[in-house]
């Protein structure tokens, strides 16, 4: 069974409200700081548990999954019936969307996966030489807006598809330009003026 447009929608909703519910979590239960513990070379940071690189890295693939599938929906030939690419990208409010689309998507991924990979930085290095250091955590407030970035981009997939399936509709209905077919003309021009 193919796929239709509105399972399409509904798999890019979904993965997108995982991925800011999961990157909601992380900025939740980040720790302030971590516990700085004097040894004879330094300090050695004690962190209490947290789940933000789990959560971090879990919003991020559910981002991706979301692009990934926000993306597909784009070119996917339903009912069978393919459309150029090139046809797509000549309508300027669908290239628009797509990519303000791609950016919100790259920012997103980037606002996601910088705390998180700064976090598990923290949490494997935890050796440090110098005795006044604070054991920070990674900077607050960037995972929450990476979450609803990344929400935001699930739903200008959204648009940018129902902007594809407009272009689609028309182009299977002939009010597109490129889809007139030429060269036929009727021989009763021709018969009147002999």
């Amino acid at each position: 069974m193919a796929p239709t447009i509105k399972q399409m929608a509904l798999i890019v909703s979904f993965f997108g409200f995982v991925s800011f519910v999961l990157g909601v979590l992380a900025e939740n239960k980040k720790p302030v700081a971590g516990t700085p513990i004097p040894n004879e070379n330094g300090v050695t940071c004690m962190y209490p548990f947290d789940p933000i690189v789990t959560l971090g890295y879990l919003s991020t693939v559910f981002l991706i999954g979301s692009t990934v599938a926000g993306y597909l929906s784009l070119f996917y030939p339903y009912n069978g019936k393919s459309i150029p690419q090139g046809v797509l990208f000549k309508h300027t409010t669908f290239m628009v969307f797509f990519n303000v689309t791609l950016f919100t998507t790259g920012l997103a991924a980037t606002m996601l996966l910088w705390p998180t990979i700064t976090e598990h930085i923290h949490l494997s290095h935890n050796v440090h030489s110098d005795v006044n250091y604070d054991c920070p955590t990674a900077k607050t407030g960037l995972l929450g807006g990476g979450a609803f970035l990344s929400l935001d981009s699930s739903l200008f997939w959204l648009i940018t598809l129902m902007l594809a399936d407009n272009v689609r509709e028309d182009f299977f209905n002939g009010d597109d330009g490129d889809k007139v077919e030429f060269g036929k003309t009727s021989s009763y021009a021709y018969d009147e003026d002999i």
